[in-house]
């Protein structure tokens, strides 16, 4: 079986993700982060996830983005918007997170002598950050080869975005058909200490939409 590290947040997207690589035989290492977010319930998530997908390792890797913040989801003195309040680039959006995780994940497949690295990015039904965009998937995949053993050797990673162009409706629709327990996932970016989601974040909007489009009963715990 061929090795792929799978980025796997504790989320729907993610989940889906991890799911597919299965479908497609890989032999799965899951990664996620600990990076100071307000919302990490989503870790144990992650976990619960990672379990029931059997895969062959799990790692949470610690690194503190609150050390600058910059964002809602770093930084406890600035509100999460609700969904109806956001516009452009949202004040949720971390600067640079998806740079800084793939450039993790890069690292770990090469020790483990993977070419293939997934994550869940989505250009459709999103909150409209730059860093889940097709333009910074195609890019960071060349500085991948060039800043690895892959340019000496004449290989490349191949960062696997099987998400990028569906909808919430056909993520969810996808991602029942191969057996994921959504119940297990969370999406919420500012939940309550029981881990219940808020329902009013841009995050909880998509997630609610996109199960009613299915006609799929949503599993998640609101407020």
């Amino acid at each position: 079986m061929k090795k792929a590290v799978i980025l796997l947040s504790g989320g729907l997207d993610s989940a889906t993700c991890l799911a597919v690589a299965k479908s497609e035989g890989f032999d799965c290492y899951a990664l996620s982060f600990d990076y100071g977010q307000r919302h990490n319930v989503e870790l144990d998530c992650a976990k619960k996830i990672a379990e029931s997908f059997q895969v062959s390792a799990h790692s949470i890797i610690n690194i503190n983005l609150q050390l600058w913040g910059g964002s809602a989801l770093t930084d406890n003195s600035i509100d999460v918007p609700n969904a109806e309040d956001s516009h452009g680039i949202p004040i949720t959006y971390v600067p640079a997170r998806n740079l800084i995780f793939l450039s993790f994940a890069t690292a770990y497949a090469e020790v483990l002598g993977a070419k293939d690295i997934f994550i869940g990015v989505n250009s459709i039904d999103y909150s409209g950050y730059p860093d889940c965009r097709k333009g910074f998937i195609d890019s960071f995949q060349e500085t991948a080869r060039l800043g690895t053993r892959a340019v000496d050797e004449n290989w490349h990673f191949e960062i696997r975005t099987p998400l990028q162009n569906l909808s919430k409706k056909e993520i969810i629709e996808l991602g029942t058909k191969l057996g994921v327990d959504y119940s297990l996932t969370t999406s919420c970016y500012n939940p309550d200490a029981e881990g219940r989601s808020c329902g009013k974040c841009a995050s909880c909007d998509l997630r609610k939409a996109g199960f009613a489009a299915a006609n799929i009963a949503d599993p998640t715990k609101y407020i």
